[in-house]
């Protein structure tokens, strides 16, 4: 049986000036496929990255997430239809414990965003979810720390775990280990595996 493909680029292209950072990219990714996108710094990894996510507007090409054009579509509105990724620098609320961070995302998820701080501890779902992600990303220790304290290695952990509490269909993972010391590495790449 052949497997669906889940996200497609036709002719991605992207321009910064007379620069061409992105030039006609074509790529279908099928469910259950991992791969990586390889290349010397500034090879444009990231650009791409940004485009299928709608953080960047392409100039050209289209972009497909289980068959629906997605091209125009804000951030937020790729995230609710599946589509997920962490950042080469992280992008968390430095004020915000990890507890509340996950919460969030398990929060808006299930619809109730604007009222989350509110839902927290009300709602066994939530809170199980919460918990699961907490002990997956080896987060237990230190869930109600501000996440601004938190060692480099736990705040890319946390990243990748606010990712995966969205329940994305596609999850992309800019740099996930940049910047992490060594012996913190094999956590992450455990937690994604």
């Amino acid at each position: 049986m052949a497997a669906v493909t889940l996200l497609e680029a036709r002719g991605l292209t992207c321009h910064f000036g007379g620069l061409k950072a992105v030039d006609g990219v074509d790529f279908d990714l099928a469910a259950g496929e991992i791969h990586a996108l390889i290349g010397p710094n500034g090879a444009g990894k990231t650009t791409v990255i940004n485009l299928l996510t709608g953080v960047l507007q392409p100039n050209g090409g289209q972009i497909l997430l289980g068959g629906e054009d997605i091209t125009r579509l804000p951030v937020h509105v790729r995230v609710r239809r599946g589509l997920s990724r962490t950042f080469q620098i992280n992008q968390l609320y430095a004020d915000l414990s990890p507890l509340e961070t996950i919460g969030l995302a398990v929060s808006e998820r299930l619809g109730g965003g604007g009222n989350w701080w509110r839902r927290m501890g009300t709602r066994p779902q939530i809170n199980d979810d919460i918990a699961g992600h907490l002990a997956r990303f080896h987060l237990l220790d230190v869930m109600n720390e501000r996440t601004a304290t938190l060692p480099y290695g736990k705040q890319r952990l946390l990243e990748i775990a606010v990712a995966i509490a969205t329940k994305p269909r596609v999850l992309l993972l800019d740099e996930p280990a940049a910047g992490v010391p060594e012996s913190e590495r094999h956590d992450i790449l455990a937690a994604v595996a």
